[in-house]
Order: structure tokens, then C-alpha cells, then sequence
């Protein structure tokens, strides 16, 4: 594939195209161009919260918004200080300001200090409990531009970060109760990661040849052949567990209901995905951003019925 046939992920849109080159590399570092990780990140959030009964609490889901925002974005510019190197020999990535040289890993790393402050006001809007959980994932997003380099796995690692969310969203509500229901989260939680290690496999696929070249590891190259296999089973895994969340907090087979339109719509993706075109990809990833919505309602119905 050569450079002419990729679409550069430093592509930039709508209103970052607008910007003065020197702000529009900085919101390209933090992905403000690519509203699809925010989402991703966020509506595990949304999901921890209506699940544990957060239906009218608008404000909070309004700084988790902004906190997902924030921190996708500073999650985004560690992970090009970390790979900057690596995303030069990528076709996909050698446009990105830190591995092109337009932004210094100085000015990088003090991008990254700014929205960290953004998630530090969200942070402290928080009751005590959430802000605990919170501050728990720290650990596994630093670590997670290593994962690439000893596993060939490493959407599993950031299957544990990027649905952290759901933990956090669900204290925040429970937190005040004596009965936090770790039972339901955990299950939820599980859900979260293997929609994830999913929706990720898919979008990994874009990047196949320059990995292997490379020598990253990706759950696209181990599955090979099976990819389409892998992302059904991790799917379908996901449904299950949110499944058994529901059932958890309302022995009800009506509940089961509410996630039909989320199964149905994950089903749909596997069923039409193409994982030698890398546009029909890209298009199944960002399919996820409304799975989230449909999880949401669901978890909305079953969380406040």
C-alpha cells in the first residue's frame, strides 16, 4: 500500500481545519479532529451511571463528557511522545505533529500537562469514592503505549483503560449506598473491555502490513485469518456480560430486551465487515460510536425501571 492510497490519520476537519497551523497541530496531537475516541471512552461512563440509577443527573454526565474529552486527548498526545518514533514508519501515522517534527516533544508534553489540568477540574467534581476510582487507571494508561512492543495482544490492555469509565460513572452514583452492587459492575465492566478488544481488533486492521513491518504486535495480526471470527466472539462475549449485568440488578427476562437493539447492531457490523478494506474498517469502527448510544438506552431503562 503506498503512501497516496492511505488517508493520513492527521487528517483534520470541520472546525480544526479552520484553525492557524500552529493551534490546528495542537488539536490534531489531542485528536479534537477525531470526535469518535471521545465518544468511545465516554459512554462507558454514561453507561456506569444510568445502570446505577443516574437518570436526571445531566450535570454530572456533562463533566464526564468534558473529562473524556480532555483525557482522551492527553492520552493521545502521551502515547505520540511515546511512539513517535514507531509512527514514522507508519503510512497511517508519520503525518502526526510530534513524529512529523511540527510540535517538540516539549511543547508535547506541555499540551499533555494542560489537559490533564482540564481532567483534574472533572476530577474534583466528583464524590470522593469515583475521584479514587478515577485516579486508579493512571497506572494502566501509562503503560499502555508499551503493550504494542511485548504483547500481541495489546487491545486487551487498552480494552482495561479505555472502558474505565464504567467503574468510575457507577461510584459516582453508588458511592453514597451501602450496597455498591460490585457484582453488576463487574460484569458491566467485563462487557466494556471486550467491546473494546472488538471494536479495536477492527480498527487495527487498518494498520496490518506497517505493524507487521514494524514488528508492534496487534490482535488483527494474531488473529489472521480468523479476525472476523475474533471480533463475533468478543462481541458476543460483550453482549453476554452486560447481559448478566442486567439480570444481576433485575431478574427480569424483559430487561434482556433492552439490549437487543445494541446485539443487533454489533451482529450487523461482523456480518458486513470486510477486513481486507481497510475503508470498510474504519466505517465498522466508528459504527461503535452509536452501540454506545444503544447500550445507553438500555442501560437507562434497566437502571431506572
Amino acid at each position: 500500500m503506498t503512501r497516496a492510497e492511505v488517508v493520513p490519520d492527521s487528517q483534520h476537519k470541520g472546525l480544526v481545519a479552520a484553525l492557524p497551523q500552529p493551534l490546528r497541530d495542537y488539536a490534531q496531537l489531542a485528536r479534537f479532529d477525531r470526535p469518535i475516541g471521545w465518544w468511545l471512552l465516554f459512554w462507558p461512563c454514561a453507561w456506569g451511571l444510568l445502570l446505577a440509577g443516574g437518570m436526571g443527573q445531566w450535570q454530572l454526565l456533562g463533566w464526564l463528557l468534558l473529562g473524556s474529552i480532555a483525557m482522551r486527548g492527553a492520552g493521545c498526545v502521551y502515547n505520540d511522545i511515546v511512539d513517535a518514533d514507531i509512527d514514522r514508519q507508519v503510512a497511517r501515522t508519520a503525518l502526526r505533529p510530534v513524529a512529523s517534527g511540527r510540535v517538540s516533544r516539549r511543547a508535547a508534553w506541555v499540551w499533555l500537562v494542560l489537559l490533564c489540568l482540564v481532567g483534574l477540574v472533572v476530577l474534583l467534581q466528583l464524590r470522593r469514592e469515583a475521584q479514587l476510582v478515577a485516579l486508579g487507571s493512571l497506572a494502566l494508561v501509562a503503560a499502555y503505549p508499551f503493550m504494542k512492543r511485548i504483547t500481541g495482544f495489546p487491545q486487551a490492555w487498552l480494552g482495561l483503560v479505555f472502558t474505565w469509565g464504567a467503574p468510575v460513572g457507577w461510584i459516582a452514583i453508588r458511592g453514597a449506598d451501602a450496597d455498591w452492587r460490585l457484582d453488576v459492575l463487574a460484569a458491566l465492566y467485563a462487557g466494556s473491555v471486550l467491546w473494546c478488544v472488538g471494536y479495536d481488533t477492527i480498527y487495527a486492521l487498518q494498520d496490518r502490513e506497517d505493524d507487521a513491518m514494524v514488528g508492534i504486535g496487534s490482535s488483527a495480526l494474531t488473529l489472521g485469518r480468523h479476525v472476523q471470527a475474533g471480533v463475533a466472539g468478543f462481541y458476543a462475549g460483550a453482549v453476554a456480560l452486560w447481559a448478566l449485568a442486567f439480570w444481576l440488578l433485575r431478574p427480569d427476562w424483559l430487561v434482556l430486551l433492552a439490549l437487543a437493539p445494541a446485539a443487533g447492531h454489533l451482529a450487523l457490523q461482523v456480518l458486513t465487515l470486510k477486513p481486507d478494506d481497510g475503508d470498510n474498517a474504519l466505517a465498522r469502527f466508528r459504527a461503535n460510536r452509536f452501540t454506545g448510544l444503544l447500550v445507553a438506552a438500555a442501560c437507562l431503562v434497566v437502571g431506572n425501571a
